[in-house]
């Protein structure tokens, strides 16, 4: 059993660096389309850190993306 949360973990990372790329991607959509619709590009949102939480509720530890 002990191998099984390793893959179950590995998983969940890749699913999450999945997602934060296509919020990038989205972001990066949406600025080009304001830009070509000759609109005032804002500034990229302040990013706040989040805390994520693992299954057993307990918080999960920071990585590169959250700074």
């Amino acid at each position: 059993m002990a191998g099984t949360s390793r893959t179950t973990h590995a998983k969940r990372q890749k699913e999450r660096m999945r997602q934060e790329k296509q919020a990038e991607k989205a972001q990066r959509r949406a600025q080009r389309k304001q830009e070509k619709e000759g609109g005032e590009v804002s500034p990229a949102p302040s990013k706040d850190l989040v805390v994520t939480y693992d299954e057993e509720g307990n918080p999960e530890g920071l990585n590169f993306h959250d700074f």
